[in-house]
């Protein structure tokens, strides 16, 4: 078999040009029977049609004027459907099935791919008019953006690659890489600086940017962040930050855990201390540490610190002393200022210097001086984190619809400032209705809130609806007066049930008072609840063994107990005794010493005259004397 040359016209992939034969087709011979021959339509590439128009000119012994065109000099531009074809093909990693007598190569990892593929800065220059300038150059813009996407999608899979090779899995890979956009774009300007080099001049853009991903050690470093409780989220944005230097990330985390930063919280510090973070010298955030070690904030809690407050690693040292000076200038010592700062470690640095200025002058308005405030916020540093507008002005509104004034909110704040970081709507609220609905007056709830403000912060279904039940199911409380017992004693919410209530409860029901009885004693005195039975069993014993009074007495008088047994009631009792006086526990008590002086010395002058009545023999009856009766002495 053998091959002549007839009439053909070459087709050429990227562009057409004149031929020096154009009159020339390619004929193949049976060598066994010359007379069949077969004409094969064959189409080659600019370098094998180049290749053949010189085998036939030499032939012909006809001399070669013309060199081989140039792409530039191309005149027929390729379609631009051919030219996506190709710009994929040169730029695929993965080698795609192909077809036996394919035109093009389908892998750049074929031996042939750089004799196949038409270089790739043939798809971006033509020869055509001025007046398409405009329309080649969008479509040159396009096919450069399409092969950036594509490039970026080859850099992703040689990073999947490598993370694969690094034993992670397909899901986590593909979730971690999704987010690496800026990363990936980082290793795909490396790669192509790369080219420069001697050694990578002709290298493959994946060699290179596998050499970019080996360099920079970000496999390994993925595997520990991971190994330190960080999610693929908090991982991706962190290498993201790091701008290129993942070396700076372990260094950072190194840090961290120096200063007792736990591996849970590292991924937050991380993303919350500053864009710049990974670029600032550990140098300067050791100045920080020492600054706040030295004002009372122990070593063992800057980790703690830093992990609820990472904002202030933003700061420098001096913003840093500034914002200490602040709370320091109320007059917290060392102790109360490094307290303060493990309490609520955002009232440091997560607030902003004119925010807190404005909350503590408005704190003063109550009537508070500054060194008040300082000890305020040293106990309750929380109130940092509520705002004058949503919480603190229509609070302060609310309560004075019930009649509280400034003194009573100062008391408020004072002995339970949570108070004034507690949710108006859904905390305070609910809680007032329901006083209002078991029968608690508006002035009754506010000198309740006043004499007792924690009740607020108390919860209404697990601990103020119980007590109120227990008191109308087991103390003998009726509805009628449920709504007095709140209002005198609203002390009785923060009782336990089980171990105060009940015990109580029992302990009086065991002395013989009726459940009735008992109820009408809580009404009387609601506060009879809260003192422990050790107490109140030698003032009953005393009572009934050496001042021999009936139990009808402490029902008629619960407040007996309320007493001290060795500072009033036996000094009392004794005095009554000398000199022959008996009267009911209610005044025997409840006056003041002065009080008590004047009612006993009365009651003597009454009974002297009394006796001398007695005595005198014209009198009438000796009971005619008398005006009143001695027990009931007169007020």
């Amino acid at each position: 078999m053998f091959v002549s040359c007839q009439k053909y016209n070459p087709y050429f992939p990227c562009s057409s040009f004149p031929l020096h034969n154009p009159t020339t087709t390619c004929t193949i011979f049976n060598c066994q029977n010359p007379k069949e021959h077969h004409s094969i339509l064959r189409k080659h590439n600019s370098k094998s049609t180049a290749y053949l128009l010189q085998h036939l000119a030499l032939k012909d012994g006809v001399p070669i004027s013309t060199s081989i065109p140039k792409p530039s000099e191309l005149l027929d531009p390729m379609p631009h459907d051919e030219k996506v074809k190709v710009l994929e093909l040169s730029l695929v990693r993965k080698r795609t099935p192909q077809f036996p007598g394919s035109i093009y190569a389908q892998s750049p990892g074929d031996p042939d791919v750089g004799s196949s593929l038409p270089p790739i800065r043939t798809l971006f220059q033509s020869g055509v008019d001025f007046d398409d300038k405009y329309e080649k150059e969008e479509e040159e813009e396009e096919m450069i953006m399409r092969a950036l996407e594509i490039r970026r999608k080859v850099t992703e899979e040689v990073f999947k690659e490598a993370m694969r090779k690094g034993k992670f899995g397909i899901t986590y890979s593909t979730n971690l890489i999704g987010r690496l956009s800026g990363f990936l774009d980082h290793i795909m300007i490396e790669a192509a600086n790369l080219k420069r080099l001697p050694g990578f001049s002709n290298s493959s853009f994946n060699l290179r940017a596998k050499t970019v991903i080996d360099d920079s050690k970000v496999v390994p470093l993925i595997r520990w962040l991971k190994h330190n409780a960080l999610s693929y989220p908090r991982i991706a944005k962190v290498i993201l930050m790091s701008r290129g230097k993942p070396e700076a990330i372990r260094s950072f985390v190194m840090w961290l855990k120096s200063v007792r930063v736990k591996g849970e919280f590292l991924g937050v510090v991380m993303l919350k201390a500053g864009d710049n973070i990974l670029q600032r010298r550990h140098e300067e955030l050791d100045e920080i540490v020492q600054y706040l070690e030295s004002n009372g904030v122990r070593r063992d809690w800057i980790g703690y610190v830093i992990s609820r407050c990472p904002q202030l690693l933003s700061y420098s040292l001096e913003e840093v002393k500034i914002r200490a000076h602040f709370f320091l200038d109320m007059g917290l010592n060392e102790k109360d200022f490094g307290t303060m700062v493990f309490d609520f470690p955002k009232v440091l640095g997560y607030y902003s210097l004119e925010e807190m200025n404005e909350k503590v002058n408005y704190l003063k308005e109550f009537g508070l001086q500054l060194e008040d405030v300082g000890k305020l916020l040293a106990f309750r540093p929380q109130l940092m984190a509520c705002s004058i507008e949503e919480h603190w002005k229509p609070l302060v509104k609310y309560l004075y619809y019930y009649g509280i004034t400034r003194d009573g909110m100062k008391r408020m704040l004072i002995i339970k400032p949570m108070v004034f970081c507690a949710n108006l709507e859904k905390t305070i609220v609910p809680k007032v209705k329901f006083f209002e609905d078991i029968g608690v007056h508006n002035e009754g709830i506010g000198s309740m809130l006043v004499k007792f403000p924690p009740l607020l912060t108390y919860s209404l279904h697990k601990k103020i609806r119980p007590v109120v039940i227990f008191l109308m199911t087991k103390a003998g409380v009726t509805e009628k007066d449920i709504g007095k017992v709140m209002a005198l004693g609203p002390e009785l919410l923060g009782c336990n049930i089980v171990h105060k209530l009940d015990v109580n409860v029992k302990y009086f029901l065991s002395l013989g008072i009726r459940l009735r009885q008992l109820g009408e004693m809580i009404a009387d005195f609601p506060l009879l609840l809260r003192y422990n039975p050790d107490v109140l069993r030698p003032k009953y014993i005393y009572l009934r063994k050496s001042m021999v009074r009936p139990l009808e007495d402490v029902i008629e008088f619960p407040r007996f107990f309320s007493y001290s047994l060795e500072g009033r009631i036996i000094p009392r009792h004794k005095v009554l005794v000398e000199n022959h006086i008996n009267i009911k526990l209610r005044y025997m008590l409840a006056s003041t010493d002065e009080e008590f002086r004047k009612m006993v010395k009365g009651l003597i002058g009454k009974r002297r005259r009394f006796e001398s009545a007695v005595t005198n023999e014209g009198t009438t009856h000796p009971q005619s004397v008398i005006t009143e009766d001695i027990s009931t002495p007169q007020a």
